[in-house]
This record gives structure tokens, sequence and C-alpha cells, in this order.
């Protein structure tokens, strides 16, 4: 042993690893002495070999006893930031993911994208770690933590911006807010610990980190507010009543009506509310006339004022539905309905009238369940659970019922859930229909604030399309006659 090579036992570093080398070269670092003995069983000296002894092993910088290094505190380093790098890289990957599988707009996917890649190298980040605060066998490691550290407080600290806006829970909230505090502390040990040095252009790397931060943020706002903005819904709605015909059978006038739907823009949509009214107007008629007559209540309803009729009156006469709420109108998509209103030849009206209205929703702003919405809850039945309603409360309605979802899912886990629910009704009287979009859901005791749902229809860009046409009563009955 005598003659074998001198073992060299090197200071330790300030972090308390000592660097072992054999004949100078090194064979290898050692954290304590058992380490050391590890390392001599593997170049084939024996386990018990006497480490004091001078003449085999020299040591510098201290003896057999000088190991400075604080193994628990070292570990439970490790394990904070690993436990933060996996915790956020998680986050992103879920945030992002929907976008990148669902997202109906390029910019969306490209933000996702961005989330999903950044939670990618904070994986990688994680499994850095390790060798930073191990042996440091990889030159950057140092430097993959770092960049790691600064992705969180930057992803973390814009969904801490985005929730402040509203200031809601959600359970997300659980994670990315521990994750930022997190992200402040490991950006202090990493700053204390210089973690930059070992990186050969640092003004590159700072300003690699700037150029995607600053992509992922315009892709979030040309996303979610200037692209659905600079592409407007351009749906165009058409009722029309077609050549009427008397069955001589019963003499009841049969009038044909024909609705039309056509999706001229670029933005496809979704249908939320659909109805159409066909009204009969009766007006009293008088040959003499001082002026013009009922002003007060022309000006109340914001409707015509005339000399020569007064006390008008309206009876609807059909109502119904054009498509199927929660159905699809994608560009260039149209529909055409053909309808049937009868009514006898005698019927005391001046004209009908036929009111076509839908409500629609943009898909590339938000995103309402194919499986739940299209299907009605019946509100007088006791079966529907928290849809249920006495009819003598609430009248009889279908309820369409479901989650909407922004369509930037960083929007979605920054806020709690909103519902778009619409209730349609036909009375003996007439026909109505309304939507909401709000954070209520049904629940006991619970009802629609309706400011919020002012503000989330703004915010989804709902979208309210009419048509109207109008014939003389007589004019139908002359043709035939």
């Amino acid at each position: 042993m005598e003659n074998g090579p001198k073992v060299t036992v090197e200071p330790p570093d300030r972090r308390g690893l000592r660097e072992v080398s054999v004949g100078g070269e090194t064979v290898g670092s050692a954290w304590s002495l058992k380490g050391l003995r590890r390392i001599l069983r593997r170049l084939g000296y024996p386990g018990d070999v006497n480490v004091k002894d001078g003449t085999f092993i020299r040591w510098l910088g201290g003896d057999s006893r000088t190991w400075p290094d604080q193994p628990v505190k070292r570990r439970i380093t490790i394990a904070v930031m690993m436990a933060g790098l996996l915790g956020s890289m998680v986050l992103l990957v879920v945030i992002g993911m929907p976008d990148v599988l669902r997202g109906l707009t390029f910019a969306g996917r490209v933000t996702g994208f961005l989330f999903v890649f950044a939670g990618l190298i904070q994986g990688l980040a994680a499994s850095a770690v390790l060798d930073y605060w191990g042996k440091r066998r990889v030159r950057f490691s140092g430097a993959a933590v770092l960049l790691g550290a600064l992705i969180a407080l930057a992803t973390n600290s814009l969904l801490l911006l985005l929730w402040l806006q509203e200031m809601e829970y959600t359970r997300y909230l659980l994670a990315y807010f521990p994750l930022w505090c997190w992200s402040l502390g490991a950006l202090w040990l990493l700053v204390r610990e210089k973690t930059w040095t070992g990186i050969p252009h640092p003004k590159g790397f700072a300003a690699g980190i700037t150029a995607t931060a600053v992509i992922a943020g315009a892709n979030l706002v040309y996303s979610s507010m200037y692209q659905p903005a600079s592409q407007p819904l351009l749906v165009s709605l058409e009722a029309k009543f077609g050549k009427p015909t008397v069955d001589p059978r019963t003499s009841f006038v049969e009038l044909p009506l024909t609705l039309h739907a056509r999706n001229k823009g670029k933005v496809p949509a979704y249908i939320i509310s659909d109805d159409y009214s066909v009204y009969g107007h009766m007006v009293k008629l008088s040959k003499t006339s001082s002026g013009l007559q009922d002003t007060k209540k022309a000006m109340e309803d914001e409707s015509d004022a005339a000399r020569y009729a007064s006390g008008a009156a309206t009876e609807t006469l059909s109502a119904g539905r054009f498509l199927s709420i929660g159905s699809s109108l994608e560009p260039g998509e149209e529909y055409t309905a053909e309808r049937l209103v009868r009514l006898p030849a005698t019927a005391d009206y001046e004209a009908l009238e036929v009111y076509f209205s839908l409500g629609l929703i943009r898909k590339d702003r938000g995103r309402i369940s194919e499986w739940e919405f299209p299907y009605p809850h019946l509100s007088w039945e006791k079966d529907e659970g928290r849809f249920y309603c006495p009819p003598r409360d609430c009248g009889e309605s279908l309820i369409y019922h479901s989650k909407v979802q922004h369509n930037n899912n960083i929007i979605n886990v920054t806020r709690r859930p909103r519902y778009v629910t619409t209730w349609w009704t036909i009375t003996p009287e007439d026909s109505a229909v309304s939507t909401s979009i709000s954070s209520f859901s049904f629940q006991p005791k619970g009802t629609i604030d309706e400011a919020e749902s002012k503000r989330e229809m703004d915010r989804y860009d709902v979208t309210n399309v009419y048509a109207e046409a109008m014939v003389p009563f007589a004019a139908l009955t002359e043709e035939e006659n």
C-alpha cells in the first residue's frame, strides 16, 4: 500500500464537499467519511483501510474528522426545491393541455403550448436540483434550476394578477398562491447561491426568458381580447310570410312562414336562446282625427303613433322554436325552417307580424357542454331535483343549464365557475325566452346577480339577433277571394 499512488483529500468547499484524487487525477468527491470509503472500495482498496495513515492519505484543509456538510439541511433543500418545481410543472400542464387539445384559435393553442412547454422545462429543472445540490457533475444544472424558478415566478404571478381582478375562490388558488410564495423564496436562495455563474452568456439567457414571457403574455391578450374583438360575429336572420291559401273544408287561412339563419362570418357560435312568435294586431280606426293618437303610450313603448288608428291590441297566434337550443352555427352554415300559421278567414286583425330571435355566444370566447346544455329540464317535474320549482311560483318552463368555460383556460382557473341558463316558456298569452350567465347553479337559496350576469354576458360577447316581418291581413284574404 505504501508503494501505491497517494490519495489526496482536498479541503471542503463552501458546501462541505471534499474532492478526492489519486496521483493527481480526480476520482470523485465525498460528503462524509462514509462516502470516502465508498470511493476507496470502488478503487480496489479494502473497506477497513486506515484513513489516518498519512503515508496513504494526504489530508488538505482538515483531517478525517473535517466534514462540514449538513446532510439534513441539504436534503430538505432538495426536497423543497423539487416539490415546488414539480408542483408548478403539474399546474402548468393541467392549465395548458385543454387549450392545446380544444383551443379554437391559433393564438389560444399557442398559449396552451407555451404553458405545457414551460411545465416540461420545470420538470427538467426538478431533475437538475439533484445534481446542483449534489456533486454538480453537469455544468449548467444551476442555470436550469434558476430558469425553472423564474418560470414559476412569472406564471404564478400572472395567475395571481388575473385572480385579483375578481378575487373569487377557486381550488386552483390553493396551488398557485403557495407556488408563488415558493418561487420568491427559491429565487432568493438561488440568487444567494449565484447560480448564473456557470452560464456562458448570461445576457442572452435573460433575454431568452424575457422574450418567452412577452410572447406568452401577448398571446394571452391576443386570444382573450383582441382576436374576438377583431372578428365580428355575423349572423343574419330572415322571417318571411309566403302565399296564403284557404282550406275549403274549414275556411281557415293557412299562411306559410319561412325562417332562415345564416352565419356569414368566420366565427362559430352556440345558439343559447331561440324563439319566434306570430302576432295578430287589432286597432280601432277613425276617419276623423285631431292629430296623432295614443302619443303617451307610443313614447313609453317606443312604438309608433298614428293619426287614424288607436287602441292597438295584440294577440299571439303561434309560438315556437327555430332550432334546438345548444346547437352550433358554424361559419358558412345556414338553416331554413318552414312553419304554417292557421287562423280563421273572418279574424278581426289589421296585420300579422312575426318576431324571430336567436341568442348566440361565440365559440372563440366560451365553451358550453354539448352533452348537457341541449337537454332541457322540466321546471314543473319534481324528479328534476334542484331545477324543480312549483308552477304557482315559477310557472312552467324548459330550463337549459350548463357550465360555460372561457376559451382561454387561464381565465377558468382564476375564477369560480360560470353557468349559462336559458328559460323558455309558452303561456296562453305569449312565449318568452331569457338567458343569463352567472355563478348561479340552482343551489338552494341561490339567486342570480343581475349585475354579474350583465358583466358576464358582455365578457362572453353574447349577441342577440332579430328579424321581423309584417303583412296586412286584408291583403291575405283579398288575394284568395
